[in-house]
């Protein structure tokens, strides 16, 4: 990989506070990184997207088209909960898994809206 010592901005959303830091001080031992602009946004601490993010990933991945992707080390579909609204993030195999997270997704209470950004593999 060659980075030639150009800024690498890192831009996500995390409800862990601790993994800001963790992904800036491992991006920054990177041969040929220069500098880091840490954009990573911290969602506020709630009990309640604690609780929907929990619900979420049972009944997103509960669902029998979906199933198969919780076996991933890295399951592919992120939720994302701020103040009760949802964004999925990630890659998906197929456009029928997509509409069916997003379903998934809307049945569960508690949950004010759905963005449903996953991506097709394979699909532009």
């Amino acid at each position: 990989m060659d980075l030639k010592n150009k800024p690498q901005k890192l831009q996500r959303r995390t409800a862990r506070p601790v993994l800001k830091s963790d992904a800036a001080s491992v991006v920054k031992q990177l041969e040929g990184v220069g500098k880091v602009i840490n954009e990573i946004q911290v969602l506020p601490l709630s009990p309640l997207d604690e609780g929907l993010r929990f619900a979420l990933y049972y009944n997103i991945y509960d669902h029998n088209a979906l199933q198969p992707l919780s076996i991933r080390a890295l399951p592919p579909i992120h939720i994302i909960v701020e103040n009760g609204h949802v964004t999925l993030e990630g890659n998906v195999g197929n456009h029928t898994q997509k509409a069916i997270a997003g379903m998934q997704a809307n049945t569960v209470s508690g949950v004010f809206s759905v963005t449903n950004n996953l991506q097709v593999e394979g699909s532009k």
